[in-house]
């Protein structure tokens, strides 16, 4: 009986020391298994965080190739209207819109839902505007459209530093050297299809006298007045330059001699019927005008040149405010 009973206490406490081992056993795994899911979630965490670093990475070597391919292409041009068309062309590829345009200053803006202004030196010179932009897409408009921003400046700067190199700073129009550019490209053309043209020198009358008693900036503010003038009463196929002091050149292009003579008397007549209001000044001021044409009394660039300033020199003689058409 006795041995019985131990082997009972000692099989109990065999059974407790074995649920005892196992209770810990399955403790141990149980936290070994919350260790392990609790790795697994910080694991897909961060997974989940490089899909989306990794989705960001991917837009935003997009975006860059975007800007290397627009500014690349963009700088292919110094034309402000191809720069846009690559512009145009590049931004589909990107982003969804509808309409595009480069508006300049002053032109409406309603129908737009993304605006981006054009501005040199604090002044607005125009803008770029899209409509159907999506609101998700506007951020990446105004990314790309940097980028139209600098081709379009460097455009803009480039004309006008042709313009500085080409034009007269005082009266805006053709210096001389450019001027006799474009009168060369004329006389080949006119010289290749036959047709006639005519060559004006143009010289304000007494215009010494008017610097000596008014000053030079009356002077010059005459000279700017005179080739406004002129302008107006040549058609846009015409051009003139500035070939020296008070003397302006003209070139009628397709204009045989009767026909530049009625256009010259009309230039000289708009002249002397206005008054120059300059500073303080209330003036009457007349030209003189000497007319040369191809092919009839020339044949070179020279001698039209020659021939026109023997005329204007007649018309000096005669008492000025007159048109002088060369005579052989």
């Amino acid at each position: 009986m006795l041995r019985l009973s131990a082997l009972i206490l000692i099989t109990v406490s065999i059974y407790i020391l074995l649920r005892r081992l196992l209770n810990k056993s399955l403790a141990k795994r149980e936290d070994g298994y919350t260790r392990l899911k609790s790795e697994y979630e910080r694991l897909r965490s961060e997974n989940a965080r490089l899909k989306k670093d990794n989705s960001n990475l991917e837009v935003s070597t997009e975006e860059t190739i975007a800007l290397y391919d627009i500014t690349r292409d963009i700088c292919k041009t110094l034309d402000e209207d191809k720069v846009f068309g690559i512009f145009r062309e590049h931004i589909n590829r990107y982003i969804r819109i509808g309409d595009c345009a480069f508006l300049k200053e002053g032109a409406k803006l309603s129908g737009y839902n993304a605006i981006l202004p054009l501005t040199m030196q604090n002044e607005t010179m125009g803008y770029l505007a899209a409509d159907g932009v999506r609101e998700e897409d506007k951020e990446k408009f105004h990314i790309l459209a940097q980028q139209f921003l600098i081709g379009i400046r460097r455009a803009v700067l480039y004309r006008k530093v042709q313009e500085l190199s080409i034009t007269d700073s005082l009266t805006q129009v053709f210096n001389r050297r450019y001027f006799l550019e474009r009168f060369n490209e004329e006389f080949e053309r006119s010289k290749k299809f036959k047709y006639s043209f005519s060559f004006l020198m143009v010289d304000i009358d007494h215009f010494k006298e008017l610097n000596d008693n008014y000053g030079h900036l009356v002077g010059d503010a005459i000279l700017r007045e005179i080739t406004r003038k002129i302008k107006e009463n040549i058609r846009q196929v015409d051009f003139m330059g500035r070939y020296g002091g008070e003397e302006l050149s003209v070139i009628l292009t397709e204009t045989d001699k009767a026909q530049a003579a009625v256009a010259c008397e009309r230039i000289r007549k708009a002249i002397e019927s206005g008054r120059f209001r300059v500073y303080d000044e209330d003036l009457k001021v007349t030209i003189s005008i000497g007319v040369s044409a191809f092919p009839d009394d020339a044949t070179d660039t020279r001698l039209l040149i020659e021939r026109a300033d023997n005329a204007l020199y007649k018309a000096k003689q005669a008492g000025r405010n007159r048109v002088c058409v060369y005579n052989q």
